[in-house]
């Protein structure tokens, strides 16, 4: 059960919001009554639209692409809140013998931290005095994997780059957070828990309740359960805080 929050009248956009947790966020923004525009890659956005209440705007756009972001961004006006959540999460082992290896890194680069920077420079002049700015980082921000260099990296440079923009942006009251979240049911977190189970010969089972073993919490979060930490952070309620990485993990890595 979400908290009672009142976003009517204020504009929001999240980016990735096809699936996982830009979904559940997404969602939860849009039963809060935001005027809600939605972004992802895939034409599946236009779907997930409908499926959400309200008059949900959905804008089909490749974040990595800067002349597209300004294009398919030039028709929306003021945004009180960006949510800068779209990511691509993938292996990226130092084998060697992966001839798409530097492409898929590449690519993990350009839409995490590039894709990143494209869309809050495009809209940046169009967020009011006191706005919000939050983006999804990970857990693995505060942390390593084997095998994830190009996604761990890039979530520890999400950090830097929302760090950077809370000085930045200070002087105008726009607040600017990240958040971390620990392992939620998603595709690509059930993916890459396939992965870890592949590379270090032991079962999905095994790496799942190795991870739960490292929760103070007992369980994995799905999608919905993210909503409200990003809904708390663009409310009233988020007024004195900025520059600041929120870890929603369930205990997994305190700082």
């Amino acid at each position: 059960m979400s908290v009672n929050f009142d976003f009517s009248g204020k504009s929001v956009l999240v980016t990735g919001a096809s699936s996982g947790i830009g979904y559940g966020v997404a969602m939860g923004f849009a039963r809060a009554g935001a005027d809600l525009t939605i972004l992802s890659s895939t034409e599946t956005i236009h779907e997930a639209a409908r499926q959400m209440p309200g008059e949900v705007k959905s804008i089909q756009c490749d974040i990595a692409d800067a002349a597209m972001v300004t294009e398919r961004l030039a028709e929306i006006g003021r945004v009180d809140v960006l949510i800068n959540n779209a990511g691509l999460e993938r292996p990226t082992p130092l084998t060697g013998e992966n001839p798409n290896g530097n492409e898929t890194f590449e690519r993990v680069v350009a839409i995490n931290v590039t894709g990143t920077q494209n869309v809050t420079d495009t809209l940046v002049a169009r967020i009011p005095d006191g706005g919000r700015i939050i983006l999804t980082a990970s857990i693995w921000a505060r942390t390593a994997v084997p095998g994830f260099s190009a996604y761990v990296a890039t979530k520890h440079a999400n950090l830097g780059l929302m760090r950077t923009w809370a000085q930045e942006l200070g002087p105008r009251g726009i607040r600017v957070n990240a958040i971390c979240p620990g392992w939620v049911k998603t595709g690509p977190a059930m993916n890459s828990l396939r992965e870890l189970a592949l590379s270090s010969g032991r079962s999905e089972d095994e790496v799942a309740q190795e991870v739960m073993a490292t929760q103070a919490l007992d369980g994995l979060m799905e999608p919905e359960d993210m909503a409200d930490t990003y809904m708390f952070l663009a409310s009233s309620g988020g007024d004195n805080i900025t520059g600041q990485a929120i870890n929603v993990d369930r205990g997994e890595v305190m700082s």
